[in-house]
């Protein structure tokens, strides 16, 4: 029997999924920026989104650039998030493209690309209401002027980022005031801009509400992750029609089983993280099947994950520490059964980050 806890990867689904959703958006004129930060970087799965056609990967963390190029996988590696200034020169030498909205940052970049002897690609990211990263609009031409005199650093397009901090929609007003700006951009400073980057995966809704003959306007590539790897739109994650919503279960095993009282008995303190539990909602059933699992906080996001038991075990997840899950069941699991589960997007992420998951490929 295999170890647990592992991941199960069914990479055929991934590739499928990724085929798909290039065939749709090239039907409307847009590339696919493969976002590979939720699977950390990992060389299979990133090779996976290039047999499926896939160019071009994104990553918020160099460390995953790198460990992709240490790899020898070929492709063209944008950072998609702002670079930390300290990691510069990681950042010249591993990526060829990194999102950007502080002239500090740019500026360093231009320094150590002048030492490296490389030219470095930037996009600028553009601040449209979500209020995580991005330049204000009226602040745009100024960046950009300043950005045109650096050395070795060459302007090849703006973005933006919606639907993440503050779950801003990217609706069709938002993605006009994008292409209205890089429209305006071009024409001042007399460029043509390879890239009008949209979003992320929450972009989908607004693209495939268009039909054939709604107007993308200047908006030419989305970066997608989360759709690819889970199926699903962001804005309330519902799975899209055609692809796999399946292609990641994790598995963990039962560790200890017995018959416990309900609800918790004794003076009630502060638990492992600080938070005073409180157990008024929970029901005085008598004894109920109660087990643990050989996983927990350090490894996943409990919340984040949904039972595949079946009835008449179906479980109801009563907390969790940072090695243990702790669950009641229907009916009494044994030490050593294997439990499935699937996962959102916070699970996966944290799963895929953990050193104890085995991440298994099918």
């Amino acid at each position: 029997m295999m170890s647990t806890p592992r991941l199960e990867i069914d990479l055929k689904k991934i590739q499928q999924n990724t085929r798909c959703l290039m065939e749709r958006l090239s039907l409307k004129g847009i590339t696919l920026t493969g976002v590979t930060k939720v699977t950390l970087g990992n060389p299979e799965i990133t090779r996976t989104l290039l047999r499926a056609g896939v160019n071009t990967i994104g990553d918020s963390r160099i460390e995953n650039i790198q460990r992709m190029r240490q790899a020898g996988i070929k492709a063209r590696f944008i950072l998609i998030r702002t670079p930390l200034i300290t990691k510069a020169d990681l950042v010249v030498e591993h990526a060829d493209v990194s999102f950007n909205t502080e002239l500090a940052v740019i500026e360093k970049l231009s320094q150590v690309a002048v030492r490296q002897n490389k030219t470095h690609q930037i996009l600028l990211m553009i601040e449209l209401g979500d209020l995580r990263e991005g330049i204000p609009p009226e602040e745009l031409n100024e960046t950009v002027e300043q950005v045109l005199g650096l050395p070795r650093i060459k302007l090849i397009g703006i973005g933006t980022n919606l639907a993440c901090l503050g779950g801003i929609k990217p609706d069709h007003q938002k993605m006009k005031q994008l292409s209205d700006l890089a429209q305006r951009v071009e024409k001042k400073f007399n460029l043509t801009l390879e890239y009008v980057s949209g979003g992320n995966s929450a972009n989908l809704e607004w693209l495939f509400g268009l039909g054939e003959s709604g107007d993308i306007g200047r908006i030419n590539n989305l970066r997608l992750g989360e759709s690819i790897f889970l199926g699903l739109e962001t804005l309330n994650r519902g799975p899209i029609e055609g692809l796999h919503t399946d292609a990641f279960t994790l598995v963990t095993e039962v560790i200890e089983s017995k018959t416990k009282p309900s609800v918790p008995s004794g003076e009630i303190c502060q638990d492992a993280f600080g938070k005073r539990p409180d157990f008024q909602s929970w029901q005085e059933r008598g004894k109920i099947h109660h087990a643990i699992l050989g996983i927990g906080r350090q490894d996943v996001l409990v919340s984040g994950l949904t039972s595949l038991l079946d009835e008449p075990n179906q479980l109801e997840l009563l907390g969790a520490s940072s090695d243990h899950m702790v669950i009641a069941t229907k009916g009494p699991l044994t030490v050593g059964e294997q439990v499935r589960f699937r996962l959102n997007y916070g699970a996966l992420l944290a799963a895929m980050t953990s050193p104890f998951v085995e991440k298994c490929f099918l």
